[in-house]
């Protein structure tokens, strides 16, 4: 089991739009990716802007390959992207 850690911070102010997205947005293009069990999201106490988002694959090939190469990861960006303050820095 691979775990990837996505450091978000977004736009102030939209934080209930941005979960709600992102819960989609994992729905629609995440989860039927090969490879994905499960993701957790938690939110900052002290920066309400920012996220930690935790997804669990099967192998890192799962993510940096199958996943972020793929028409889903285009569709992921387009549905979360604009909340996105930066680039979110993954691990």
């Amino acid at each position: 089991m691979i775990l990837e850690l996505a450091d978000i911070k977004i736009h102030a102010g939209q934080q209930a739009d941005f979960e709600r997205a992102l819960h989609r947005g994992i729905e629609v293009a995440i989860a039927k990716a090969k490879g994905f069990q499960r993701y957790e999201l938690r939110q900052s106490i002290e920066t309400p802007e920012r996220y930690a988002l935790l997804i669990h694959w099967d192998t890192l090939e799962d993510h940096t390959v199958g996943f972020r190469t793929s028409p889903a990861y285009t569709e992921w960006r387009a549905i979360v992207g604009s909340y996105f303050a930066q680039a979110p820095f993954v691990a």
